[in-house]
């Protein structure tokens, strides 16, 4: 879904960009995955630093070569393989197991690895290194549709290689330490360092060369490495409660601070009481969803520093255009929706107004777009004139949310009232996100709503698929069309700007979809941290130089 020509790749977006907290099974308090208590005595007498971080998703598996993109997954196993680049606080690109990636013509990607790069057997990482775990993401045997990888050259249009391929014609070693991705049609430097540069988490070619391809995928080793590039290297997991690593020592960019490591997967509920006890020390925005309810309560703690992170998850409602087909009825649900008071009343003002898909924490934001204001006389006027062109005012329009969403649930009752009040009918639907899914998948619905991050640095693939035949809105513009594809032969801010404000200028005439709020996520640090910042991009960057005091 990387491309218009790919829309039916669904399950990309899906597990790159939505931003749903599920709920998971509280993980196990015993010590040897970091209960309470951070530090022990170790057998030479030595007081170990243990750090517990505190998510609440579920992990599918921690091989990189099922890399599914979700959050969880992407950061627990990046710990110990290095993405090529990851996104820091700042939102820019910032290099990690590579030094750089450039372009000259948006076709030709060339990745150099860092000349420092050592495996943790003192072996270098190479560009065979790279290119290797390429060629297994491409495996029909492996069969990881996420990766998109369709969009190189020498991969099939399903993203995979014949099987028994031994190189990719659009990935090639050109040295030791440089790696040359060529793609098939154009493509922004930020979205090839955004859909690959940050979840191609490379693998030793020299370890794994002579595992048997339809083995990889079950392959054991992965549940506790013994030859990593990163930080962290994985000793225990147990997918539903938690992920229990080790400090490499041999980490080209220094030694971690802190001997032991764990990811503590808990219910959303069990957040706010793992931070009072001391249990949790470390929860971030993306990976762990206090609950709204909670934030005040996690303000008023002694033990912890908090951070707002920039907003960046939206939350959306999807039209379903070829049932909601006049704009004027989308227009009045826009107007009808005092989003202001969503803002200040259920996220306490932690939050902001927009229309269309880009927030104020991006780039490609641009603040002249002021956002459609809250106008009940509005919203009733274009109501009676879509009446006058046959709108029936006694349609009820199948209005499906996250029952998972406490939040959004409550606030799909006000909108429901509000729009009551201008002459629109909802019926809220509240179901569990795979029934969600499923109704968005198949159009079996008027509205719905779902928490969605849209990459600030890289919006193209979600805009470029919710708005054409095949997404969810079923919306297509020719406009909107020529205008993202202008944005992936640039790399000039101004220029992208441009474009994006013409793509939300449009949706907030023609309403595909609206945002009732972004919201600004709390991440939260024990105060013994040192080093340690939570926030929406680049909170494990530094992980390696994290420490305690006691």
């Amino acid at each position: 879904m990387r491309k218009k020509i790919k829309t039916r790749i669904t399950a990309i977006v899906l597990s790159l960009f939505l931003a749903v907290s599920l709920t998971a099974c509280g993980g196990s308090n015993d010590s040897s995955q970091g209960g309470k208590g951070n530090s022990s005595e170790s057998s030479g007498g030595t007081k170990e630093k243990i750090v517990n971080i505190g998510m609440t998703d579920t992990l599918t598996s921690v091989n990189p070569l099922l890399m599914d993109a979700t959050e969880i997954l992407k950061y627990s196993v990046s710990m110990e393989f290095l993405p090529l680049v990851e996104l820091n606080s700042k939102l820019e690109f910032q290099g990690m197991l590579a030094s750089s990636i450039t372009t000259e013509d948006n076709r030709n990607f060339i990745v150099n690895v860092d000349k420092n790069a050592v495996w943790s057997d003192g072996t270098p990482v190479t560009a065979e290194d790279v290119v290797f775990t390429v060629l297994k993401l491409a495996s029909p045997k492996l069969a990881n549709a996420s990766m998109a990888l369709y969009a190189f050259e020498g991969v099939g249009d399903d993203g995979f290689v014949e099987e028994g391929a031994t190189e990719i014609s659009g990935v090639k070693a050109l040295d030791n330490k440089t790696v040359q991705f060529t793609t098939k049609y154009d493509m922004a430097l930020t979205t090839f360092e955004n859909t690959y540069g940050r979840y191609i988490l490379t693998v030793p070619k020299h370890i794994l060369k002579d595992v048997p391809e339809d083995q990889l995928a079950a392959y054991t080793w992965f549940n506790a490495p013994t030859v990593v590039n990163g930080p962290y290297k994985i000793t225990d997991v147990d997918l539903q409660h938690y992920v229990s690593y080790e400090a490499n020592d041999k980490y080209f960019r220094g030694a971690p601070k802190i001997n032991k490591l764990n990811i503590k997967i808990v219910s959303a509920a069990q957040l706010l009481t793992g931070l009072q006890s001391g249990e949790i020390d470390f929860v971030q925005q993306t990976t762990g969803g206090i609950l709204q309810e909670d934030y005040k309560s996690v303000e008023g703690l002694t033990n912890v520093n908090i951070n707002y992170g920039a907003p960046v998850t939206n939350q959306s409602i999807f039209f379903n255009t070829t049932t909601v087909t006049d704009p004027r009825i989308r227009q009045a649900i826009l107007y009808g929706i005092d989003r202001e008071k969503l803002v200040s009343g259920l996220l306490n003002g932690k939050g902001e107004v927009i229309d269309g898909f880009l927030s104020s924490a991006g780039p490609f934001y641009d603040p002249s777009l002021t956002p459609t204001p809250y106008n009940a006389d509005k919203a009733k006027e274009l109501v009676k004139a879509a009446e006058g062109d046959g709108w029936d005012s006694s349609k009820v329009l199948q209005f499906y949310v996250n029952s998972g969403d406490t939040t959004f649930t409550q606030a799909a009752d006000f909108i429901t009232a509000s729009l009551s009040e201008v002459g629109i009918k909802l019926q809220v639907n509240t179901v569990d996100l795979a029934t969600l899914m499923s109704k968005a998948g198949s159009k079996e619905f008027d509205l719905m709503a779902v928490q969605y991050t849209y990459a600030p640095v890289d919006p193209y693939p979600d805009v470029n698929w919710l708005l054409s035949a095949d997404g969810w809105t079923g919306y297509a513009n020719t406009t909107i069309t020529e205008a993202l594809n202008a944005t992936q032969k640039t790399s000039e801010v101004n220029d992208i700007r441009k474009e994006y404000l013409t793509i939300d200028t449009l949706v907030q005439q023609d309403v595909p979809m609206l945002s009732a709020y972004v919201i600004s996520a709390i991440g939260v640090a024990n105060k013994r941290l040192v080093n340690a910042t939570p926030d929406v991009y680049g909170a494990f960057i530094n992980i390696y130089e994290w420490d305690v005091t006691e």
